[in-house]
């Protein structure tokens, strides 16, 4: 099979990435939030976001690896306004 690489090559790479374009330092498990996140913010299927991440319940990846966005809350707001919307441009 393929090589495998390190955990701490990894690390090594993406502290190096960060460095040189000005980031903070992130630890690697830290993607792992980020990407659920950005999942779940473009209505991906929790399930499929809970498979991606080999979790055993989605509850670990709901109550653990998904962040609250503003965008989520704006999301949230313009679908009950699609929905209450009566046609009506008066209040």
């Amino acid at each position: 099979g393929a090589p495998r690489i390190s955990r701490g090559y990894l690390t090594e790479v993406l502290r190096e990435v960060l460095k040189r374009n000005g980031l903070p330092p992130i630890r690697f498990h830290d993607l792992r939030h980020t990407c659920a996140t950005i999942l779940l913010s473009r209505n991906i299927h929790p399930k499929i976001v809970q498979e991606m991440l080999g979790h055993a319940t989605i509850s670990i990846t709901l109550d653990t690896y998904s962040h609250f966005l503003p965008s989520m809350m704006r999301g949230a707001i313009s679908a009950m306004e699609d929905l209450t919307d009566d046609g009506d441009a008066e209040d």
